[in-house]
């Protein structure tokens, strides 16, 4: 396992992930500060809320491509961008079971996460 040190919303997080996904979960990270960046453009917002706000965008983003009718490529030809797509979806989907976490444990008094 590696450990890879993100920065999303302004705070730094130590990750641990299988060898040789470093690059590419840097590269998830970035999407989601982006994303916290983009939310807390609107108005102010607490760290929690903004990382919610930022996991419901992206997962609606997520929604949308899985929604799209599907195309008429042959399923043998994927895209980059198809690849890339479907480990967002993988990454949305980890976070927002991270998120749920932490929110219960924040309700359940406020267990370090």
């Amino acid at each position: 396992m590696a450990d890879v040190n993100l920065s999303v919303a302004g705070r730094n997080y130590s990750v641990a992930c299988r060898d040789g996904e470093e690059a590419h979960l840097q590269k998830l990270a970035e999407m989601v500060d982006k994303m916290a960046h983009d939310v807390a453009q609107v108005g102010t917002l607490s760290e929690n809320r903004t990382l919610l706000f930022s996991a419901l965008f992206l997962a609606d983003k997520l929604h949308e491509l899985q929604s799209a009718p599907p195309s008429s490529a042959p399923v043998s030809t994927t895209s980059n961008t198809d690849i890339e797509h479907q480990q967002v979806a993988i990454a949305v989907e980890k976070l927002a079971d991270r998120m749920e976490e932490l929110a219960e444990r924040l309700e359940n008094g406020g267990a370090s996460a």
